[in-house]
């Protein structure tokens, strides 16, 4: 069976072929009336008209596809990006496709033999900003918007972020209402411009605290040591055991750049005999579905992000548009669940 033709479209609603493109280009309004493009779609729809939008990408000099460049999808949080971003994407008739780091945070290979022909834009994560310069190399300038980002390094059409500084204030000060003074934090060792602020915002947070105590690493009244690990369950447990192990004096609470380290911490504790959150309270970041799958629940920030991916998208739309984006940074909010409790006594 021959497959119909937009010049079979125009033909059955008696109109011309410009006007069927117009219509189910949806760029008809003012120039076509409701009733001449009803007629349209109902031809369309009795033919089983459906238009060739490779030909027409050729013709508009557009692909309507835009380049997600993300670590592993292994990450739900990641994940969940995908899906805002292309739910909005499919609302506006694009497409997009996904440009992983095959060790989640370095380089991955370029896909695209000429990503400019294959692209109309670009929406990157920082945790993936290296995976970039394999399209760069390439010669590529396409339209680049960046995710969890620098906004001061520039280099971007538009930036997407969250409050991220908001939420690790959020946590630092539920666990200084809490009492704890002694604090601990479980650190991503990936260099990048989303855990730095974390930890800028943590040391700011415990300044600002006015109760009794010494250190000479914040203030008079808590003391804080930051300890690094590699974004996985068993490396974050080991660096937690020895943490944990060593000479006082010991945490009574953890602070976690992540959900993941977050388990390692509550694992590293358990294996060293200490209850949770009697003896040791742990906050994450995320709000992944592990924070509710461990025992007791975790108490961590919870970032929007489907909602992320949305703005990406919608933020890539606008600048390929034309315009300006500009947006607040996304809110965060600390949901509070078993893992962190009042300091043990002395």
């Amino acid at each position: 069976m021959t497959r119909p033709t937009s010049r079979d479209v125009a033909r059955q609603a008696g109109v011309s072929q410009a006007t069927v493109s117009l219509v189910l280009g949806d760029k008809w309004r003012g120039r076509v009336s409701e009733r001449t493009a009803e007629q349209v779609r109902q031809a369309a729809t009795e033919l089983g008209y459906r238009p060739n939008l490779a030909a027409r990408s050729l013709r508009l000099g557009s692909t309507r596809t835009a380049l997600l460049v993300v670590p592993a999808l292994t990450n739900e949080f990641f994940a969940r990006v995908y899906t805002g971003a292309a739910r909005v994407a499919a609302d506006h008739g694009f497409s997009v496709v996904l440009y992983l780091s095959p060790d989640g945070t370095g380089p991955a290979r370029n896909p695209f033999a000429s990503a400019n022909t294959a692209l109309d834009g670009v929406i990157a994560s920082s945790m993936a900003a290296d995976a970039l310069q394999a399209i760069s190399g390439a010669g590529t300038e396409l339209p680049l918007v960046m995710l969890d980002s620098d906004p001061s390094t520039g280099g971007a059409a538009a930036f997407v972020n969250l409050a991220l500084a908001d939420g690790t204030r959020q946590a630092t000060e539920h666990l200084l209402g809490l009492g704890h003074r002694d604090f601990l934090h479980l650190a991503s060792a990936v260099d990048s411009w989303t855990f730095d602020v974390r930890a800028k915002a943590l040391t700011e947070a415990l300044q600002a605290d006015s109760s009794p105590h010494t250190s000479p690493d914040t203030s008079p009244h808590t003391r804080l040591r930051t300890v690094r690990s590699a974004l996985d369950v068993p490396a974050a447990t080991a660096a937690m055991e020895t943490a944990l192990s060593g000479p006082g004096p010991h945490p009574t609470a953890v602070i976690c750049d992540d959900d993941i380290l977050a388990v390692g911490a509550c694992k590293a504790a358990r294996r060293l005999g200490l209850r949770i959150p009697e003896d040791l309270s742990v906050t994450g970041f995320d709000d992944l579905a592990l924070a509710t799958a461990v025992e007791p629940e975790l108490t961590t920030v919870s970032l929007p992000a489907e909602r992320v991916g949305e703005q990406g998208m919608s933020a890539l739309l606008a600048v390929l548009d034309g315009h300006r984006w500009t947006a607040p940074d996304l809110p965060v909010h600390l949901v509070v669940r078993g893992s962190t409790a009042p300091p043990p006594a002395p």
